[in-house]
């Protein structure tokens, strides 16, 4: 199972925005220029999270996209929720009945393995990738090369 670009460049784009929460609106020129992600499809993915009040326009000049919650208020389901819809793992999960849905062995571990996946994607926020990020360069940034040679 592999998640498609939609989510997983929408919660990169987002993540973006968050680094800038508080300050300007940021284009989406600027979004795919540092994420190295296509202005257009930036556009397609936007669209939905305008809709859904994650982030809103402004136009003009100086304008761009900006978050319309702190990111400590939008978790990575938030995102994937909106541009991917739930996560799926199994029919029978969904409602959708099937010929062995009264003596299925395996439906337990699709639940499971679902609710899993919903609990990791709904307890990680914005806020929370950019502090692990933070953590990752800061502990980068520390590493000191011992020179033996001397």
């Amino acid at each position: 199972m592999k998640l498609s670009t939609k989510g997983r460049y929408g919660v990169r784009a987002m993540v973006d925005l968050a680094s800038n929460y508080g300050g300007a609106p940021v284009s989406i020129k600027t979004i795919s220029k540092r994420e190295n992600l296509s202005e257009y499809y930036l556009e397609q993915l936007f669209s939905p999270l305008r809709r859904a009040n994650m982030i809103r326009s402004i136009r003009g000049a100086q304008g761009g996209y900006v978050l319309c919650k702190p990111p400590k208020d939008i978790t990575v389901g938030d995102v994937m929720t909106i541009l991917e819809g739930p996560i799926e793992i199994a029919d029978c999960i969904d409602g959708v009945e099937c010929d062995s849905s009264d003596c299925c062995a395996t439906k337990a571990v699709w639940e499971k393995i679902k609710r899993s996946i919903d609990d990791v994607m709904n307890s990680i926020t914005l806020q929370d990738i950019l502090d692990d990020y933070e953590t990752i360069k800061n502990n980068k940034n520390n590493i000191k090369i011992v020179d033996r040679s001397e």
